[in-house]
């Protein structure tokens, strides 16, 4: 179990509820019913205080999130920050090659984030294979933005 995790184990949401906060994040627009049921299965919803860091940039990346409410920070250099709102996901990248977390991120305000851990993750691109098309395309604009903000 990752850090978040531990940190908030007692939180515990219902199926439904993880459900319901499913279907506002675009990422999981097209799922059906079903696959739906099987992300609530495998994920937790955890609440996170405001000014808490989720992890920093060089850790070992044990999951993934995805913000369902309140607004974080993203530092990859003191140059380089961004927002994170309701509906974007973070993590995945550590999840999906193996290497340490790229960047620092930080409760703004009081969260509420759906995590799953790595253990799960690739259950979770299986049992929804949009899902892997929609990350891609996501971690393709992150670097695009990331290369014109180098330009500019």
């Amino acid at each position: 179990m990752g850090l978040i995790g531990r940190m908030f184990e007692g939180f515990r949401v219902g199926r439904e509820e993880k459900i319901r906060h499913l279907e506002r994040v675009p990422i999981f627009a097209d799922c059906s019913l079903k696959q739906l049921r099987s992300i609530a299965d495998i994920s937790k919803v955890v609440e996170v205080p405001e000014r808490t860091i989720l992890f920093r940039s060089g850790e070992p990346g044990e999951e993934f999130f995805i913000l369902i409410d309140g607004t974080a920070h993203v530092t990859v250099s003191p140059q380089k920050r961004a927002r994170i709102r309701p509906g974007e996901f973070f993590g995945e990248m550590s999840l999906l090659d193996g290497e340490p977390r790229s960047a620092t991120i930080k409760a703004k305000t009081d969260l509420r984030v759906l995590v799953i851990e790595r253990l799960h993750f690739w259950k979770l691109l299986r049992e929804v294979p949009g899902l892997t098309e929609r990350m891609l395309v996501t971690l393709s604009r992150r670097i695009r933005a990331h290369e014109r903000s180098q330009i500019a």
